[in-house]
C-alpha cells in the first residue's frame, strides 16, 4: 500500500502547544500501553505499520516540518518536502511526482492521501487499504472515503452518493453548511469528505500537466512558489465525472480544536498539574517544570508550555485563532532531527536555550557571523569539533565560540547544554552550514 500523508497548518487553534514549526500532529498528548506519550502522527504511523507493515509512507509536508518528523519517526519514512505552502493540489501533484521519478514506483500503482492527524481506530487503516484496491480496479478516476456522519457538522462538505451501496457513484458534492442545511443533506444520505481518496499515480500526473508547465518532480519544485494556490477538491475532485465513494463507519475525529482533542485524551491532566474534587471535565496539559493547580472549576481547558498560557471555558476554546493571530514572538520550543531546544530567556542581546542532542545525533556543521556563542554541558557525554578540533565534553564542561567560527556537538549519549547566544543581531538567517571535512 502506497500512502501520502498530508501534514500541513501552524495548528494555532491548539495555541500554546503548536506554534509555526510544531503543528498540533506533533504534540505528545496520547499515553501508549507502555506508559509513554505520543503524538498524532507517530499514532497513525504506527497503526499503519500495525495494518501493513510493508506499507510505503510518503509525507508531504512544509520545509519547517522536516525536522519534527525525522525527530518522532526516524529516517526511514518518506518526506516531499513543499518549498512553500501553495495549498493541497500543488501538494499532492509534488508528492505523487516524487514517488514517481525519484522512488521509482510505477505510474500504475495506486496511492491512497489522507490527512496525518486524524483519531481513528486501525478499521480505518484496513479500510484505506480497500480503497487503494478499489482504485486499483479502474472503475473510476477517484475513489472518495465517505464518513458516516454522527451529527450535522458545519466544518466539514458533505459527499452525496446516488445509492445506499457500500461502494457507489458520487451525485454530487456540497459546501460546508449550516447546521440546518446540513442534516437535509444528511436525510438524503449525504456522507462527510474527509479529505481521504485513492487514485492511480498516473491520473495525477495527467491532471498536473494539464494544470502545470513542468518536465518532471525536479523542475515542479524548482517552480513550486510561482504556482496558483488551490485546493485539491477545487482543482480535481468537482471537476472529475468518474468519481466512486467507499463508505466508512467507523470511528473517526477531526482533533482541530482543544474541545475536541480533550475529547480524545484518556486522561485529565499530562505534565504536574493538579485539581480538587470539585473540578468536573477539566483537562491540563503542562509542559512546563512549574506545577498547575485548578479548583473549582467547570468544562475547562488549561495549557501550558514556553509559548504561552491558555485558560478557557472548552466551547470558547474553539475561536482562539483571531487573538493566536495578534501574538508575535519567537518560537520558543521545537523539535529538530537531532534532539529538540527550549528557549529559556530572551533579552536585548542575548538568548539563552537549553538543548537536548539524543544519542548519536549532532547539529550541523556551522558558523555565526553575528553572535558569539557559549556551551555548557548539564548531563551526558560526546564530542565537540571547534574549528576542525575535536575535544571530548562531559557535565561541567565550558565550550566557547566567537562569531564566525566553525563548530558543531556530538552526543554519545543523551547530551544537554546550555546554549547561550550573544551578540546585537541574534537571528534564525544568521547561520552558515558547513562540510566538516573541509
Amino acid at each position: 500500500m502506497n500512502i501520502i500523508l498530508l501534514s500541513g497548518g501552524s495548528g494555532k487553534r491548539l495555541w500554546p502547544l503548536s506554534n509555526d514549526i510544531r503543528s498540533k500532529q506533533f504534540i505528545k498528548i496520547f499515553k501508549t500501553a507502555d506508559g509513554e506519550y505520543e503524538s498524532m502522527v507517530q499514532r497513525v504511523y504506527r497503526q499503519i505499520r500495525s495494518v501493513d507493515p510493508e506499507a510505503a509512507v510518503t509525507i508531504a509536508t512544509s520545509k519547517t516540518q522536516v525536522s519534527a518528523i525525522h525527530n518522532q519517526l526516524g529516517d526511514g519514512v518518506g518526506i516531499s518536502v513543499e518549498p512553500c505552502r501553495r495549498d493541497t493540489f500543488p501538494a499532492i501533484a509534488l508528492a505523487t511526482a516524487y514517488l514517481t521519478d525519484v522512488q521509482g514506483v510505477s505510474p500504475e500503482e495506486t496511492v491512497v492521501v489522507c490527512p496525518v492527524d486524524p483519531y481513528v481506530e486501525d478499521d480505518y487503516f484496513r479500510a484505506l487499504k480497500a480503497l487503494g484496491e478499489q482504485a486499483a480496479k479502474g472503475e473510476a478516476n477517484l475513489v472518495l472515503m465517505g464518513i458516516e456522519p454522527t451529527y450535522p457538522s458545519e466544518k466539514y462538505g458533505y459527499i452525496i452518493p446516488r445509492d445506499d451501496q457500500a461502494v457507489s457513484s458520487v451525485s454530487t458534492f456540497k459546501e460546508k453548511p449550516d447546521a440546518k442545511t446540513a442534516q437535509a443533506y444528511i436525510d438524503q444520505g449525504a456522507l462527510w469528505n474527509g479529505g481521504v481518496f485513492a487514485y492511480k499515480l498516473k491520473y495525477v500526473l495527467d491532471k498536473a500537466h494539464e494544470l502545470i508547465d513542468f518536465t518532471d518532480y525536479h523542475d515542479l519544485f524548482a517552480r513550486y512558489d510561482t504556482l496558483r494556490k488551490i485546493s485539491f477538491d477545487y482543482a480535481v475532485v468537482e471537476q472529475e465525472k468518474h468519481i466512486q465513494v467507499m463508505r466508512f463507519a467507523g470511528q473517526w475525529k477531526d482533533l482541530g480544536t482543544w474541545n475536541t482533542l480533550t475529547e480524545a485524551m484518556e486522561e485529565n491532566s499530562v505534565g504536574e498539574a493538579m485539581m480538587n474534587d470539585n473540578c468536573t471535565n477539566v483537562h491540563i496539559i503542562n509542559e512546563m517544570s512549574i506545577p498547575v493547580l485548578a479548583m473549582g472549576l467547570h468544562d475547562v481547558i488549561i495549557s501550558a508550555s514556553p509559548e504561552g498560557i491558555l485558560v478557557s471555558d472548552k466551547e470558547q476554546s474553539s475561536y482562539i485563532k483571531p487573538f493566536v493571530d495578534k501574538i508575535d514572538q519567537q518560537v520558543m520550543f521545537a523539535e529538530k532531527s537531532w534532539g529538540s531546544f527550549r528557549v529559556l530567556e530572551v533579552e536585548e542581546e542575548s538568548l539563552t536555550i537549553k538543548v537536548t542532542l539524543n544519542p548519536g545525533h549532532s547539529m550541523n556543521y556551522h558558523s555565526h557571523q553575528h553572535r558569539n556563542e557559549v556551551w555548557v554541558v548539564i548531563s551526558g557525554e560526546g564530542r565537540a569539533v571547534v574549528d576542525g578540533v575535536q575535544q571530548a565534553i562531559r557535565a561541567g564542561d565550558v565550550i566557547s565560540m566567537k562569531a564566525g567560527c566553525r563548530h558543531t556537538v556530538f552526543a554519545d549519549s543523551e547530551l544537554k547544554l546550555i546554549e547561550v547566544q550573544m551578540g546585537r543581531e541574534i537571528n534564525v538567517e544568521d547561520k552558515q552550514k558547513h562540510s566538516l571535512e573541509n
